[in-house]
């Protein structure tokens, strides 16, 4: 497998992602996750809308917290035509512990814990922490990536404007 060093970093300390970088035009990289109700979800199952998919290292972190509730609040105007998927390595029960908690209910979280798929195929698996590091990529219904960022920072928040207006171009 791919690793990649010098490209992130957590609170200044660099790590190493394994998993190929996903650029702008290519075909989204298939993955195998679980829902909060244990069900497997593909890439083939989600496909048909156009998707924003936020990896995040963990719900129960700050910043990870108010992205997923930011794109849950941004998610509602977007229209049907949009889907919101936050991916993690949190196991499904606390996703949807999490979830209740927080009043989320226009963004699908998903856990990456059992076979590290997304992160791997989607080059986000931080190889030091067995979690994902923070990106975010915008696929069209056509399953074209169409807007990547990967955050050199993982504790920073993405550039929520630019994935949302990229996600509502392509709804039309």
């Amino acid at each position: 497998m791919i690793e990649r060093t010098g490209i992130i970093t957590f609170k200044g300390g660099p790590l190493t992602l394994i998993g190929p970088e996903v650029k702008v035009g290519e075909v989204a990289p298939d993955f195998t996750v679980t829902a909060n109700d244990l069900s497997p979800v593909t890439m083939g199952d989600v496909i048909g809308k156009v998707l924003i998919i936020a990896a995040v290292p963990s719900l129960d972190t700050p910043v990870c917290d108010m992205e997923t509730r930011r794109f849950n609040n941004k998610a509602a105007a977007l229209g049907d035509d949009v889907k919101v998927l936050t991916i993690s390595m949190d196991l499904p029960f606390a996703q949807a512990r999490w979830c209740g908690a927080a009043g989320i209910e226009a963004v699908q979280t998903l856990s990456d814990h059992a076979h590290a798929s997304f992160g791997e195929n989607w080059g986000v698996l931080i190889k030091e922490l067995r979690l994902l590091s923070r990106a975010v990529f915008v696929v069209g219904k056509n399953g074209k990536v169409e807007y990547v960022q990967y955050l050199k920072e993982i504790t920073e928040e993405p550039d929520y404007d630019a994935a949302l207006a990229v996600a509502k171009k392509l709804a039309g």
